[in-house]
């Protein structure tokens, strides 16, 4: 993503993401690419929220246009960020909230055509392959969320706020 943040408007955003984990501890995540450029980098499901939106219905909205899933139970919050970068000409300040959603694997369907513009595909990662990549994945401590997730459960009180500036 281009740093030319000097002359784009800072756009603040609430949003909410989802860490989905399957029985075998695979994770959901998609490629995205911005147009116009030839960096891609994998991040879990999600988006903004809409105006008097929840977070709980933000996430069911998304989670059905980005990935065709319907039914789920949204689970505790694994991680918190605020994230600064650019996208699409706006510089956008994010706060984000991340769900543990464990559910079975499935083949995911997108049904957002805005989204659709900017996603290259999809892919269940294992623990090993994410520990492996060279490929950029965001949240950068993903793998450590869900380590600690599977070694200790759910945090008992909402995780530090992890901060990252693009």
């Amino acid at each position: 993503m281009a740093n030319n943040s000097d002359a784009l408007v800072l756009v603040e955003r609430r949003a909410v993401r989802a860490i989905l984990l399957s029985p075998q501890h695979e994770l959901l995540l998609m490629q995205l690419r911005a147009p116009g450029t030839t960096t891609a980098f994998w991040i879990t499901p999600g988006g903004g929220l809409q105006k008097n939106e929840t977070e709980e219905t933000a996430l069911r909205r998304e989670l059905a246009e980005e990935l065709g899933l319907r039914s789920f139970e949204i689970g505790p919050i694994l991680a918190r960020r605020d994230h600064t970068f650019n996208w699409l000409g706006r510089r956008i300040h994010q706060h984000e909230q991340i769900y543990l959603v464990q559910t079975e694997r499935f083949e995911p369907l997108m049904t957002d055509a805005v989204e659709a513009r900017v996603t290259v595909g999809f892919r269940w990662w294992t623990l090993d392959e994410l520990r492996e990549t060279k490929e950029r994945v965001t949240p950068g401590t993903l793998l450590e969320i869900v380590q600690e997730f599977l070694r200790v459960g759910a945090p008992k009180t909402l995780p530090e706020l992890e901060i990252r500036v693009d």
